[in-house]
């Protein structure tokens, strides 16, 4: 259980760092412009990524899932 939530911490704090160098690339690069695409590319890979591993440690019982927030 702990693993798992370490990976998708980590995970997110790879997607924000991905994000961030998106917009480095999209301020300092030429007119040419495919690290920019690449960078969000991956992004979005891992936010899929993300999400999968979130529904099936879910769905697994690894995160345990409370169907009301109270």
């Amino acid at each position: 259980m702990l693993l798992v939530k370490l990976i998708i911490i980590i995970l997110l704090l790879v997607i924000v760092g991905s994000l961030f160098s998106g917009l480095f690339f999209l301020v300092k690069d030429d007119s040419d412009g495919k690290r920019t695409v690449k960078a969000l590319t991956w992004r979005i890979g891992l936010s899929i990524a993300a999400i999968l591993i979130i529904i099936i440690a879910g769905v697994t019982g690894l995160i345990p899932v409370k169907p009301t927030p109270f």
